[in-house]
């Protein structure tokens, strides 16, 4: 997927049998995820029109055209969404997209390669960098935090971490 592209949700099944689907949303506000049409999957498949119609446990219902029987949403289960850039609100100089930190070096204070952001995870309290690099048999999850994370350079594509003493 091109970087003018961010993923903003998911797929994750039918709603009833009429061809609704539910939808997990990544974005802030999760039922903004309508007003950033159309919306593409990985494969170039392009969705013009996602009109929400209610929620259900953790997920959006919504009728996006093209989509109109059980087995059309079915067969979606776990495909991402992605938006223009584009359509995405401009952020605060303290926020990022996750799509813009996967991929950056990352370095501690010292200038010592740690490694590179493989993800960024959310398991309900803060976001956390997988990261992975040399030396690593397994990804360490950095909290993405002010005190772990006092820099983030996209423009020269790396991070500066003071990760807690023995993380890595």
């Amino acid at each position: 997927m091109s970087n003018d592209r961010v993923i903003v949700g998911s797929f994750v099944g039918a709603f009833g049998v009429r061809g609704e689907t539910r939808i997990k949303s990544f974005c802030a506000d999760p039922a903004a995820i309508a007003e950033y049409t159309p919306l593409y999957t990985e494969d170039g498949r392009s969705f013009a029109t996602v009109v929400l119609t209610g929620q259900a446990k953790g997920a959006l219902i919504a009728r996006v055209d093209g989509i109109v029987t059980k087995e059309d949403a079915d067969a979606l289960k776990g495909v991402n969404l992605f938006a223009d850039r584009s359509h995405l609100p401009n952020l605060p100089d303290d926020e990022y997209y996750h799509a813009d930190l996967i991929g950056l070096e990352v370095v501690d204070t010292g200038g010592t390669v740690l490694g590179h952001v493989k993800s960024v995870q959310n398991h309900g309290a803060a976001d956390l960098l997988e990261i992975h690099g040399p030396g690593l048999k397994t990804t360490v999850l950095l909290p993405f935090t002010l005190a772990a994370v006092p820099t983030v350079d996209l423009a020269a594509g790396r991070i500066i971490a003071d990760p807690p003493d023995g993380l890595f």
